[in-house]
């Protein structure tokens, strides 16, 4: 009876290569993408928010001037709120992804960091930082959540406080 099998010819070459693209440039790659996103993000929903602003204030035909202009006095704290939370996410989710590109870097740069190798230890250490931080990362979005969203805080209190009443 025959089987297939794959056979492995340059396997150091082939996982250094693997190496280098996926804990190299694509990590690096989409790290910076969020940061730029949040970035862009954060300043459209600033500019948004004033141009809904100073419609509501100024006449509708006046709208499309204020829209190129900018020429707005401030943002609603609704608006405001909506910016910081948005934000905030953001935030602690790329903070929270930093010890992975870093953990991603080094085992780039010292490929013998890995946990078969002679520092195995600082590399368990290192890898349980990085889950304590994605396990961080969506434990406190849920407090970031209920502190700046009404519609989230008042589903989330029906959810457990109306179970004991």
């Amino acid at each position: 009876m025959s089987a297939p099998y794959l056979v492995s010819v340059n396997r150091a070459s082939m996982t250094r290569v693997n190496d280098i693209l996926n804990r190299g440039f694509m990590i690096w790659f989409n790290y910076v993408t969020m940061i730029t996103c949040v970035i862009v993000l954060s300043y459209n929903l600033s500019r948004a928010s004033k141009i809904r602003q100073s419609c509501a204030v100024k006449l509708p035909q006046s709208c499309d001037q204020a829209s190129n202009n900018g020429a707005v006095q401030g943002m609603s704290a609704k608006d405001l709120q909506v910016v910081k939370s948005v934000v905030l996410v953001c935030s602690i989710f790329i903070m929270s992804q930093l010890p992975s590109v870093m953990l991603s870097t080094t085992r780039l740069i010292y490929p013998e960091f890995d946990d078969d190798a002679s520092l195995a230890h600082l590399f368990g250490t290192f890898s349980q930082i990085n889950n304590t931080c994605a396990y961080l990362n969506a434990s406190i979005n849920i407090f970031v959540y209920y502190n700046y969203n009404s519609k989230y805080r008042s589903v989330l209190n029906s959810f457990f406080f109306d179970k004991w009443k």
